[in-house]
């Protein structure tokens, strides 16, 4: 296992190697049934879009515990597929997964994909679910991962909508926020929402050196627990850095509006928000 301190990363993602190879990688590794299953409304769509054939070679940008990368080397069962991410802790339950799951045509790495040197035109698709806007320089990293496809192969990620299309976190910032104006990162600074303005999305991969952008626009609820409880720890576990600075009784308030968000959006099929997000597609001439 790599160390966070020998990972070669550009200066731009330190923040985003201490976070995910840190706690909120460690988090994620914990709970990965949680975060695997909050997006799979997405799923068939995302696996449309990508279309891998049985033969490709495929990369997968910030895997995670590896539920897109088993699905790719599911897809591409005479090919291959290789997954990179920046936590360790993630890849560990990633590989556990794929070695449980029989997936003999699948490997990860632990890696800054904007600047590991991938080899040269290796792969056919690139596919990646909520990782590329984390890029310190987009412009870069998604350049990087164009030169690792060959001539005409395909991009396909799905990215976050605006934050006024994502009830979830809407509901989940205002809950804690308990009356407070907590301030915003600057608007270019790596976070999920860096790419959901579609001119942005077209101007970023021309600058990258893609052609043929397409976005298509998909609303899917997400899904965050089995019931009040489970979801309630988990968004807790997740967003509760969100609580520093209050007093108690400012604790008390905030704990009680995220409760109360979550019970109504309790459903038999789990606790669901709605959201929005874009599958881009786009080809490395």
């Amino acid at each position: 296992m790599t160390t966070t301190d020998a990972l070669p990363v550009d200066p731009a993602n330190r923040e985003q190697l201490r976070a995910w190879d840190g706690d909120e990688g460690a988090y994620w590794a914990a709970h990965p049934d949680h975060f695997e299953r909050a997006l799979a409304r997405y799923d068939d769509a995302f696996a449309a879009a990508a279309a891998i054939g049985s033969a490709e070679r495929v990369l997968d940008v910030g895997c995670g515990t590896g539920k897109t990368t088993r699905n790719a080397a599911r897809a591409a069962s005479s090919g291959s597929v290789l997954g990179v991410d920046l936590s360790s802790a993630m890849l560990a339950v990633a590989r556990q997964r794929a070695s449980d799951d029989g997936l003999g045509n699948v490997r990860f790495e632990q890696a800054d994909a904007q600047i590991h040197r991938f080899e040269p035109e290796a792969f056919d698709v690139a596919i990646g679910c909520t990782s590329v806007m984390f890029f310190g320089d987009r412009v870069a990293g998604l350049a990087n991962i164009g030169r690792a496809l060959r001539p005409g192969g395909r991009l396909v990620q799905l990215t976050w909508q605006a934050f006024p299309h994502q009830e979830w976190i809407r509901e989940f910032s205002t809950a804690l926020a308990a009356g407070r104006d907590l301030p915003t990162p600057p608007p270019d600074a790596p976070g999920p929402f860096t790419l959901s303005d579609p001119d942005v999305v077209r101007t970023v991969l021309a600058a990258a050196g893609y052609t043929d952008v397409t976005l298509d626009d998909r609303r899917e609820p997400m899904w965050f627990g089995t019931d009040e409880e489970d979801a309630y720890q988990l968004v807790l576990g997740l967003l509760g850095w969100m609580l520093e600075g209050l007093d108690d009784d400012g604790r008390a308030v905030a704990q009680h509006a995220l409760r109360t968000t979550i019970a109504t959006h309790a459903t038999p099929d789990g606790v669901l928000y709605d959201s929005a997000a874009w599958i881009i597609q786009a080809t490395r001439p």
